[in-house]
């Protein structure tokens, strides 16, 4: 009698675990996906990418971000965790090479290389994204790994390194609001939130992408809405979200811009000096202007980071430069300086200027730019690349957060790189800051979307904090922005400029400001216990087909 063969099961509609062929063999842990899948999922990476980038300054296409997020997803579902790692890596590049062109005056190397090294995190964010979107509720789970992911871009590796997060390119949008509840890491969540609702309702219910991901069949097509609906929803109940009132209470505060002589690597010339006179006489116009009645009589005065790169305390012509200048407008100045700490060391302080006593107290920045104020790993670099010596003497950290009381109020002193860290703005906000006063030096980065991009962090610190933020940059963009995310004034990059803004005292907390890191903390514990019970599922899967 001739026996049958038995019938070949009918493929999965979803790539998952395949039925050993006989029971000695090993088991395949993913259906192979037609060839053709293969270009469409890295069409999707790169658009995604693409539509990320479109979203950050200077474009400033905000809407464009929640659309990349989804691309990304839809880049990656159903497919095996490896591929989708490096479909993650290959919409990182995309992503990163344009957003931080600015990089490229220090070095092509050291652009290409910091957007290589950068592009790792968003691999492991698609190799677990791809695992929990066999979970239900998955939109969540994505989203929440995504603020994983920023978190470890944030911290490792020398420090982290915090630019091109999601909430950053939300400076002025419908999920702006976010902020005041839970700060940046909520406002990234919510924007990865709609993308990945996007895609769900995407894959689920449009035919082609149903076919190019092999996702199963919808039930029942009418739920399409359902997803949309609830994307929708996400920044329309940002205006529900309470904002604090004004508190009656002002400051007049004068902001110097004051130029310098280069450009690039070398914008600062060959004398240093330059850039002190350039500042020095800019505040001396402010403090004429001042009398004249052109602008309001200042209570403060801020000037740029790097607005003497000659230690005042150790040089009688910074000092008296500075002095004379201070007494001209005569009201405290915060002065940006460099000053030596020891005989090696050095460090980049925030100094409280008084025209009578002269120089007081001051904050020394605390978040330190590798290979710009120090050199990590310096036995290595030092050796290896010349470059690497033009940082000089290396830079020490500060320890405490920068209130300073100058005037009529305590001032925030922020410096520069420090604004991308959620943990120093916040302890400077607690320790009684307000307004924030940001000085930067953008001078190697002028006129690229650096200036924009950071521009964009102040927007979004005013109102996580419930702070105006003003801004003093020696080449732009120096910016007066409101408590509630608005540049009232700001320059044009590349020239010498002064203004005296009135700015609103705010002291009053936000939840975000309260709370801290906590949402951040629950997002990511969400998001790994996610990966786990994926993780624990497949494990499960595997053995019963063994």
């Amino acid at each position: 009698m001739v026996q049958e063969k038995a019938a070949a099961p009918p493929p999965s509609p979803l790539p998952g675990p395949a039925a050993p062929a006989t029971p000695s063999a090993k088991s395949a842990k993913w259906i192979k996906e037609p060839p053709a899948r293969l270009p469409a999922r890295v069409a999707a990476a790169v658009a995604g990418g693409l539509a990320l980038f479109l979203a950050f300054p200077p474009l400033d296409w905000w809407w464009s971000a929640p659309i990349g997020l989804a691309l990304l997803v839809i880049s990656v579902y159903g497919c095996r965790p490896r591929r989708a790692a490096w479909l993650g890596y290959l919409a990182g590049v995309v992503f990163l090479l344009p957003t931080l062109w600015w990089v490229s005056p220090i070095g092509v190397d050291a652009w290409i290389a910091l957007v290589a090294v950068e592009s790792l995190f968003y691999a492991a964010w698609a190799f677990l994204t791809r695992l929990t979107l066999r979970l239900p509720w998955w939109p969540l789970w994505s989203a929440a790994l995504w603020v994983g992911m920023e978190w470890c871009r944030s911290t490792f590796p020398v420090g982290g390194f915090p630019w091109a997060r999601v909430a950053f390119s939300q400076g002025e949008s419908p999920f702006t609001p976010y902020a005041a509840l839970g700060g940046v890491p909520l406002v990234t969540f919510v924007v990865a939130l709609c993308g990945s609702l996007i895609a769900y309702a995407a894959v689920r219910h449009l035919p082609a992408l149903r076919r190019a991901t092999g996702a199963p069949e919808p039930r029942d097509r009418r739920l399409a809405v359902a997803p949309l609906a609830l994307a929708l929803a996400v920044p329309v109940a940002a205006l529900a979200i309470p904002r604090p009132g004004d508190e009656g209470r002002s400051v007049n505060i004068g902001i110097v811009q004051g130029n310098v002589p280069g450009k690039g690597m070398y914008a600062f010339g060959e004398e240093p000096a330059i850039v002190l006179q350039n500042h020095a006489n800019e505040t001396k116009r402010l403090a004429q202007a001042a009398r004249d009645g052109k602008v309001l009589k200042p209570d403060i005065v801020i000037l740029p980071e790097n607005s003497t790169d000659i230690d005042p305390y150790r040089s009688d012509f910074a000092r008296s430069v500075i002095d004379a200048s201070v007494k001209d407008v005569g009201v405290p100045t915060l002065v940006g300086a460099v000053v030596s700490i020891g005989d090696s060391e050095r460090a980049t302080r925030s100094l409280v200027w008084d025209p009578v006593k002269g120089p007081g107290a001051y904050y020394d920045k605390q978040q330190l730019v590798p290979f710009g104020e120090y050199t990590p790993f310096k036995e290595v670099f030092l050796t290896l690349f010349e470059r690497a010596r033009l940082v000089g003497r290396q830079s020490v950290a500060g320890t405490r957060p920068g209130d300073l009381r100058m005037g009529p109020v305590t001032i925030g002193a922020v410096n520069c790189y420090e604004v991308a860290f959620d943990a120093t703005v916040r302890e400077t906000v607690r320790a009684g800051g307000t307004p924030l006063a940001v000085q930067t030096n953008n001078a190697t980065y002028a006129l690229s979307n650096l200036p924009p991009q950071q521009l964009a962090m102040s927007k979004l610190r005013a109102v996580e904090h419930n702070r105006a933020v003003v801004t003093a940059a020696t080449t732009g963009i120096s910016a007066f922005v409101t408590p509630d995310g608005k540049v009232s004034w700001q320059t044009r990059e590349g020239v010498a400029d002064m203004n005296v803004v009135k700015v609103p005292v705010r002291t009053r907390a936000t939840l975000a400001t309260t709370v801290g890191a906590a949402p951040e903390w629950a997002l990511m514990v969400m998001g790994v216990g996610a990966v786990g019970v994926a993780a624990w599922r497949g494990r499960r899967r595997d053995d019963r087909m063994r």
